[in-house]
């Protein structure tokens, strides 16, 4: 697990468990994490109401895996966004509280939901392009090795994956 910046933190699977009022995490992988807590092997129908993602007070589970070609929903990239953005900006005023997203091995999609955020929510890295919000979240995460999916779904569509929260949205 490593601090990307104040208060935020990507990891790997061992960094799992449940979420807290002091650390809300972040599940970005579909086995087993959103299998676990949606309660099914395999893969779930299309139509499911927690297919792409399903949340609690303190966790979000997110039916992502990270294949060569993107696959990605530009939903699910909102849900993280929406669940995120509101909690980071409460746990900046606590002290000793952070937010943890994490995948299976913690070099893809959890720091390309942190990068997410970091642009898009917080802009203390710049948010016009992927390109220029990668180059400088590896000045802050140099273990970033985003796969070939994520980064094509991020490059492409970058201008649509808003933060929705009320701060952003004004």
């Amino acid at each position: 697990m490593r601090e990307v910046y104040p208060h935020l933190f990507v990891g790997a699977q061992p960094a799992c468990r449940p979420g807290t009022v002091g650390q809300p995490i972040v599940h970005a992988c579909k086995s087993p994490c959103h299998q676990s807590a949606v309660g099914y092997t395999g893969s779930l129908p299309r139509d499911h109401p927690s297919y792409l993602a399903h949340a609690d007070e303190h966790n979000l589970w997110l039916n992502l895996i990270d294949p060569h070609i993107p696959l990605f929903q530009p939903d699910s990239f909102t849900k993280f966004l929406a669940f995120a953005a509101p909690r980071f900006d409460a746990l900046c005023l606590q002290s000793g509280h952070s937010l943890l997203v994490h995948c299976n091995q913690g070099g893809s999609r959890s720091p390309s939901l942190a990068l997410l955020l970091l642009a898009r929510h917080l802009r203390v890295i710049p948010d016009e392009s992927y390109v220029a919000a990668r180059a400088a979240y590896l000045q802050l995460d140099t273990a970033y090795q985003p796969g070939q999916g994520i980064a094509r779904f991020l490059a492409e569509q970058w201008p649509a994956l808003a933060c929705p929260c009320p701060r952003c949205r004004s």
